[in-house]
């Protein structure tokens, strides 16, 4: 397989850092399909876009992974910040970036959305017409989440209004000096995890935070003053406006957030599917990728090519 290339494009005047992974020698003609893969949040394109980025590179799709704004090896200050309409930004700008390559197809342009991205990336195509055909895996809703929970309805309003408080701190704390907490989603070591950690998060907690898939860069902490973004924001309200072009969403049996994929194919019309991985969590679908990655070079074969 030949090494990605180290590519930078603008979003709202952020300078973004990506990858640019063409189609692997020898592999079937894609034709300049290509796919934009956008990363979890408090993640890095070096983890779970990788890994799909290998697949559908090697299937013949020439691929574009990038770290988000704010995060990663991209600009954007204050640094971690979790900003869904930034994020839908870094998408559509993606599109962009990918439009200016004479090897790719503007006609052919797909992306899929790991997690995070899972709300963001049908959020994107809803309006931006130049995205051909939208794929999620594992995908969340960041609202949604905000308002019930990663789990369905393991968080409520009432906690929501704690973390909105302490985004308002966070937002005082530029005008007071008086700073707040910087939010750690998971523990540092799988060591300092309290006994009663939720399962979901243990998943997270087993990919992130061990060698499976620890990196540096991805310190899976966040901003509190993102809850005041993330708050309303509501990735499938309109998923109904992806039709006629196909939306397919990936989860699994075992994943605490299988609730949010079935969300969003509900909201959808046809063309759409719910694709469901046997036996694997929300983490799962992050590197055991053999099925989802069959799936999804289907997927984009016929949508895109």
């Amino acid at each position: 397989m030949s090494s990605p290339q180290k590519v930078q494009f603008l979003s709202r005047n952020y300078k973004l850092a990506g990858l640019f992974y063409p189609p692997f020698p020898g592999s079937p003609d894609r034709a300049g399909a290509s796919i934009i893969i956008a990363h979890p949040w408090t993640s890095i394109k070096e983890q779970s876009p990788a890994n799909y980025a290998r697949v559908l590179s090697q299937a013949g799709f020439s691929c574009l992974t990038y770290d988000a704004a704010y995060q990663g090896e991209s600009e954007g200050e204050p640094r971690n910040l979790e900003d869904p309409y930034q994020r839908v930004e870094d998408i559509k700008c993606a599109v962009t970036y990918l439009v200016s390559r004479q090897e790719v197809d503007s006609d052919k342009i797909g992306v899929l959305g790991i997690c995070a991205s899972g709300g963001y990336a049908p959020f994107a195509a809803q309006t931006d017409l130049r995205i051909k055909a939208v794929a999620t895996s594992a995908a969340v809703c960041v609202g949604e989440m905000a308002r019930r929970g990663f789990e369905q309805d393991t968080s409520n309003l009432d906690i929501l209004k704690t973390q909105l408080e302490a985004a308002g701190k966070d937002r005082n704390s530029d005008v007071d000096g008086e700073k707040v907490p910087i939010v750690h989603m998971l523990p540092n070591k799988p060591e300092d995890a309290p006994e009663d950690m939720p399962e979901a998060f243990r998943d997270l907690m087993n990919y992130y935070r061990t060698p499976r898939a620890f990196h540096p860069r991805a310190t899976n902490t966040t901003l509190a003053r993102g809850w005041d973004i993330m708050a309303n924001f509501d990735a499938f309200a309109h998923n109904y406006m992806i039709s006629p072009r196909p939306l397919l969403m990936i989860t699994g049996t075992k994943a605490a957030t299988k609730w949010l994929s079935e969300d969003g194919v509900e909201k959808a019309k046809e063309p759409k599917e719910c694709f469901v991985v046997d036996g694997l969590t929300h983490a799962d679908l992050y590197d055991k990728v053999d099925e989802a990655g069959a799936k999804l070079v289907e997927f984009f074969g016929k949508s895109l090519v």
